[in-house]
């Protein structure tokens, strides 16, 4: 599959967005997406992180906080898929696992979903 530029790769993460339910993304308050190559650490396993506080744990939550993140690792995603097709399923796969962890979805419960 010929590697989509940066640019590329976050205009299909958005593509993605755009096509997932009114109701997953209405309720996502103060969070925003990012696109980075890969995790810190160099793996090449973790395909995204929700970096937040899930709807589940919060107290007080008001003015002023820092937006939670959904960050989708690009070098992962690429080297997971063979065509554009696959990218762009997993891509939506994975959109939809960080965006439970907001809801307060844990890893079990998505497996159990069938978004693990």
């Amino acid at each position: 599959m010929p590697q989509p530029t940066h640019e590329e790769f976050e205009r299909l993460v958005v593509d993605e967005l755009d096509l997932l339910p009114d109701d997953m993304v209405d309720g996502l308050d103060n969070v925003i997406f990012v696109v980075e190559d890969r995790p810190e650490d160099g793996t090449m396993d973790t395909l995204g992180l929700y970096d937040g506080v899930a709807l589940t744990e919060r107290g007080q939550y008001g003015f002023g906080e820092m937006p939670d993140r959904i960050v989708l690792y690009r070098e992962p995603l690429l080297d997971l898929c063979a065509d554009l097709e696959e990218l762009r399923d997993q891509v939506h796969i994975t959109l939809v696992h960080e965006i439970a962890h907001f809801y307060g979805i844990d890893d079990d419960r998505l497996h159990d979903l069938g978004w693990g």
